[in-house]
């Protein structure tokens, strides 16, 4: 073969090589002791195999639980888009040991929150049962609930989702939790014969003549001998967890007695004998072990101690026969068992040759728990991470709507409201304050122009509601803002629900209480400082398409995160920008929404195709008028007297201005004319009074 193609052909190989390799656990080189330290006590780490792949660890000998990667197991993403990966260690009890963030992506966690949250975050599932609820909220955490992130819940409920649906998915391949729960609390009165008769126990009769001939092809016969129709031994078995089958067989006192030594998950095996064989044996009480009864269950086989052994002298039912032995066996959790899956007994039963050497043979009793004791759901049902979301913020949701319903009343009712300038200011001061202290501070609902990168990145990318559906203050709010804009255009969002904006109005407000010099910028230079907010939208746009994690840093000009989100506890440097653009808004009334604020450039864009003219204006507007065009907080009506779509941000000042009948000058006009008419009324019906006849007096007649 040519060198040539020989090289070919080794590169070929290594590719090969290399791409099996991909998307499995690491065998060379791993770190064991990273493992292991996932399960406290574990001194040994196995192989990562199986489906979904997990690797066993051991205390010496002994299983002591499993450890695998989210990443490996179920694909786990978090909710940026990006790898997810969290180590998880659980023992054989189906208990998180231990948890580690190995590879993260999430943006606020880059930008906003510290590493250190997270891993905190992920170390709180340690001592956490996979098989019982675990809930992610906002606040304080009790009753199988964890406190998420400050400042990141939809990216604690991705993990929470991720950490579970792994767990499970192991514990369940490897059963630990089981092929369902069973039934234990349930009860009816039965007979013996009735448990019998459906199947709630099995009962196997050997005779002497089965295990003769057991024993004969090895050389052995028993001893003393007997008649082939002899009872050898006579065996009665069954699950005595559940209450119909333990409180029946041993009566209300016993059972209760011997089930509160039980820990979750624990079960009793009943065991009843009779013949000439005992299944019990003696030696038991020397060595410590049941050496002929043995319980196996698919590859597992589990002896029984004697500590195990609960003795009980009669059974309850008056039909049950007498046996020789009687015993309740306990298994624990952590031995394995499952009481869903087929089981079977064996038991050794010896025989002897000629010479007195020993020879065991194994009698097999085979049980199945009824289908009628089991319970199908075996671990509370994963929903999406976006279900847990809506339902854990439904109050907070309850509010929003009951909110927009409200400012949607205001804005249909404008005319009537503006009518009054107390009216208006109160109802516009109070909502910005809602808005500032409860959507903003409380809610942290505040949009930002990264959503809209986002989503235009979905539609590139692969369009996923459940993405967006993960904020759902933020989805119902966008939702609101869509359906505004075709109304009243985008300074509905602006100028009434952006907290920022709010907070900015609000100082401003104080500021001109306080009689900070206000300035009025020309508006020449006005326009021209307007384009700004443009570019900056147009730019991290463009860097969207190339890296969004290269956007979400330059998006920091928005300064909502660290303001609103994260209520200035944040390093000094964006601290110090925010406090700087409020500071200008001292000045300049709301300078960071009309020249800087990208977001609000994103919606000026679609505002022209509102469908609707809801702002009134007269025909004097901007020709023999511009009280409107000064008193506008953002400068948003041109000289001419047009509103321009793309600044109003719909605080309804001019609109109070229109029906005041004492700035507006047509209506200034209006009412001189109508009080002079009314003066000059009074004044002839007074000189009517005055020459009007005066009647007689009674004297003069």
């Amino acid at each position: 073969m040519r060198p040539g193609r020989c090289r070919i052909l080794a590169w070929t190989v290594l590719l090969l090589a290399a791409a099996a390799g991909i998307g499995q656990p690491a065998q060379a080189g791993r770190d064991d002791a990273g493992w292991l330290a996932l399960v406290p006590g574990a001194d040994r780490l196995g192989e990562f195999e199986g489906e979904p792949p997990a690797a066993p660890v051991f205390r010496g000998e002994e299983p002591a639980g499993y450890v695998f990667s989210t990443r490996q197991v179920v694909r786990s993403t978090g909710f940026s888009g990006k790898p997810l990966d969290i180590l998880v260690g659980i023992d054989l009890e189906g208990r998180i040991t231990g948890a580690v963030v190995r590879e993260q992506h999430e943006p606020i966690l880059i930008i906003g929150v510290r590493p250190e949250d997270i891993e905190a975050f992920v170390a709180r599932y340690v001592g956490r049962r996979i098989d019982e609820p675990i809930t992610v909220v906002r606040g304080r955490a009790r009753d199988g609930r964890i406190d998420a992130i400050s400042g990141a819940t939809v990216s604690s409920l991705v993990i929470n989702n991720a950490i579970l649906t792994a767990a499970r998915a192991v514990a369940a391949s490897r059963g630990l939790l089981g092929g369902g729960r069973i039934d234990i609390a349930s009860f009816e009165p039965l007979t013996f014969g009735a448990l019998l008769a459906d199947g709630s126990l099995v009962r196997r009769v050997w005779t002497v003549g089965e295990v003769e001939a057991l024993l004969e092809p090895r050389g052995a016969a028993l001893f003393p001998p007997g008649e082939p129709d002899d009872p050898f031994l006579e065996l009665v078995a069954g699950l005595a967890t559940p209450a119909r089958i333990g409180r029946n067989l041993l009566g209300d006192k016993l059972y209760e007695e011997v089930t509160a030594r039980l820990r979750f998950g624990d079960q009793l095996l009943f065991v009843a004998g009779r013949g000439r064989w005992s299944f019990k044996g003696t030696e038991w009480r020397r060595s410590g072990t049941f050496d002929r009864l043995r319980l196996v269950q698919d590859e597992r086989s589990l002896a029984f101690a004697a500590d195990e052994h609960l003795r009980i002298e009669r059974l309850a039912p008056g039909d049950a026969p007498e046996f020789r032995e009687l015993a309740l066996f306990l298994l624990r959790k952590e031995r394995g068992f499952d009481p869903a899956k087929p089981w079977r007994l064996q038991i050794r039963a010896d025989g002897w040759t000629e010479t007195g050497e020993t020879v065991p043979v194994l009698l097999e009793l085979e049980y199945r728990l009824p289908d009628r004791y089991l319970l199908r759901q075996e671990t509370p049902a994963l929903r999406p991470p976006w279900v847990e979301v809506w339902l854990a913020r439904k109050r907070d949701l309850a509010i929003l709507a009951a909110a927009l319903v409200f400012l949607t009343g205001i804005l249909f009712a404008q005319d009537r409201i503006v009518r009054s300038r107390r009216l208006h200011r109160r109802l516009r001061m109070a909502f910005l304050a809602f808005t500032l202290v409860w959507l903003g501070w409380y809610a942290s609902a505040q949009l930002s122009v990264l959503n809209v990168l986002t989503f235009g990145d979905a539609l590139r990318r692969g369009f996923r509601w459940d993405f967006f559906l993960l904020e759902p203050l933020i989805f119902v709010l966008w939702s609101y803002v869509a359906v505004v804009l075709l109304f009243w255009g985008r300074g509905v969002y602006c100028g009434w629900l952006c907290p920022f904006g709010a907070l900015q109005e609000l100082l401003g407000m104080i500021a001109q209480r306080l009689r900070i010099p206000q300035l009025d910028l020309p508006f020449a230079l006005h326009e021209r400082l307007r384009p700004i907010k443009f570019v900056i939208f147009l730019g991290l746009f463009a860097v969207a398409l190339g890296s969004m994690d290269r956007a979400q840093l330059l998006a920091e000009v928005e300064p909502f995160k660290t303001a609103i989100v994260l209520e200035f506890r944040r390093a000094w440097p964006f601290v110090l920008y925010a406090l700087l653009l409020l500071a200008a808004g001292l000045f300049v009334q709301r300078f960071y929404c009309r020249y800087l604020c990208p977001l609000g450039a994103a919606l000026a864009i679609p505002a022209r195709l509102r469908q609707f003219e809801w702002l009134r204006r007269r025909r004097q507007c901007g020709v023999e008028c511009r009280i409107c065009a000064t008193t506008c907080p953002v400068q948003a009506i041109q000289p001419e007297g047009q509103i321009h779509p793309g600044e109003c941000i719909y605080c309804l000042t001019c609109q109070v201005n229109y029906y005041d009948d004492h700035l507006c000058p047509p209506l200034v006009q209006r009412r001189l004319r109508r009080e002079r008419r009314r003066a000059m009324a009074r004044e002839a019906a007074g000189g009517r009074r005055e020459t009007a006849p005066q009647p007689a007096s009674s004297s003069a007649k």
